[in-house]
């Protein structure tokens, strides 16, 4: 080994360090300045149309199930969420969603992983706030739409276009701050 190459080698490590000191101070600069989203998890689906699916209804629900070509129908933008009666967060933002509901907001379920029986139970119990409500037990559904966890909601314009993406609870903060601006923007 050469007396240069064996230089680079121990600065390597100094350069590996001041590169994620670097990366460090950039998150906190923009955590300062009020742009960093630690929740903020980048979708390829970001302004396209919804994958292709078809997903049956859960059974007893009293609504239909639906698909991708029943989102292109809509009149005004919808949410489609994510959830399951076993995730604890999908309780925190449940009372989000009946909110919207209950204003007219299309919201439309898809439960992930979970046996109809203890879906239909979360509903009776918590309210149903959806529209539609489908089931995708087996979760291929979700991996098309890049699903990262429960509760996860898309936002879709009038074009059934996906227009943000939230992964985690929608909280009265998250309602107010984001998704409202959202839903009167593409209302237009």
């Amino acid at each position: 080994m050469t007396p240069t190459t064996r230089r680079l080698l121990l600065l390597a490590p100094f350069a590996a360090a001041a590169a994620g000191g670097v990366g460090f101070y950039a998150a906190l600069d923009r955590q300062r300045r009020g742009v960093y989203n630690p929740r903020g998890v980048p979708s390829a689906l970001i302004g396209q149309h919804a994958p292709d699916f078809t997903l049956p209804a859960l059974e007893e629900s009293g609504v239909e199930g639906f698909g991708a070509a029943d989102l292109r129908t809509f009149t005004r933008p919808l949410l489609v969420n994510f959830w399951a009666s076993w995730c604890v967060p999908c309780i925190i933002e449940h009372p989000q969603l009946m909110k919207l509901s209950r204003e007219g907001v299309p919201v439309l379920g898809i439960a992930y992983k979970d046996k109809p029986s203890d879906s239909l139970q979360f509903i009776r119990r918590h309210g149903n706030p959806f529209r539609r409500l489908a089931r995708d037990e087996p979760g291929r559904v979700a991996i098309d739409w890049g699903l990262y966890g429960v509760p996860e909601t898309y936002l879709l314009d009038r074009q059934g276009i996906i227009r943000w993406r939230y992964a985690g609870p929608i909280t009265d903060e998250v309602l107010a701050q984001d998704l409202r601006p959202l839903l009167q923007r593409y209302a237009a």
